[in-house]
């Protein structure tokens, strides 16, 4: 399993929200590539980067910081937030960006998905967040009555490279990730999982390493910033 630490992005800060809620927001570090590269430093293999204010404006609005983190790091990220057409996916791949994450628009525009999974073999990511078992888009800010195992299973053919599922009742509350949940998600579908959202200690990511479905990865924010997870640590614990 890949540990993804988070960089969640606000104002061109490095930020926590709870629960996706972004008048709740703990500044962690005015420069996210800093931020990038204390990380790297440690080890991590990817960056999980989100651009909290493009994904309820619908376009990107913290481009500066993502670029300067690219421009800083050799480590792959991974973006989400935001990211709603071709243009810019094409516009954030030829900047160096690894993995773009679709949310909203997989919810809403699935043809998309699907265009840009065939465009861009291996670097197009889902990202499904839920709130008990019910997709959310635009930040959160809308629960839809889409279930989330049905929206993973409807991009079984697609050409995905990952989904990247996330308990909003969990992200930020360092209260443990929804293990069984993503665990049946992992089941339900053969696209590589990565688990989001509640993941607060050495025990969290032991869990989900030995939850029984083959997950992809963990991504971490607050616990990282906290100090309730050591980066190198939890990079030999999933490594087991």
């Amino acid at each position: 399993m890949i540990l993804y630490p988070a960089i969640d992005l606000k104002d061109g800060k490095a930020v926590r929200l709870l629960r996706g809620d972004m008048d709740k927001a703990t500044v962690f570090n005015d420069d996210p590539a800093a931020q990038a590269l204390e990380f790297v430093a440690k080890g991590c293999e990817w960056l999980h980067l989100v651009d909290l204010n493009g994904a309820f404006a619908g376009e990107p609005v913290n481009g500066a910081a993502v670029e300067a983190i690219l421009s800083q790091t050799q480590t792959p990220a991974q973006l989400g937030g935001g990211i709603r057409d071709m243009k810019t996916i094409e516009t954030w791949l030829s900047k160096g960006l690894a993995r773009v994450i679709l949310g909203t628009v997989a919810v809403e525009n699935p043809a998309l998905v699907r265009e840009a999974a065939t465009a861009f073999p291996g670097k197009i990511a889902v990202g499904i967040d839920a709130k008990d078992g019910k997709v959310a888009t635009k930040g959160w800010a809308n629960v839809t009555d889409v279930e989330a195992v049905e929206l993973a299973r409807s991009y079984e053919d697609a050409g995905v490279c990952a989904i990247i599922y996330t308990d909003i009742n969990r992200d930020g509350a360092m209260q443990g990730p929804n293990v069984e949940a993503t665990a049946a998600l992992a089941r339900a579908v053969t696209i590589p999982v990565i688990a989001s959202g509640g993941v607060s200690s050495l025990k969290d990511l032991r869990a989900l390493r030995d939850c029984g479905a083959s997950l992809n990865g963990a991504i971490s924010g607050r616990a990282l910033y906290d100090g309730a997870i050591d980066l190198k640590e939890a990079l030999d614990v999933l490594k087991g």
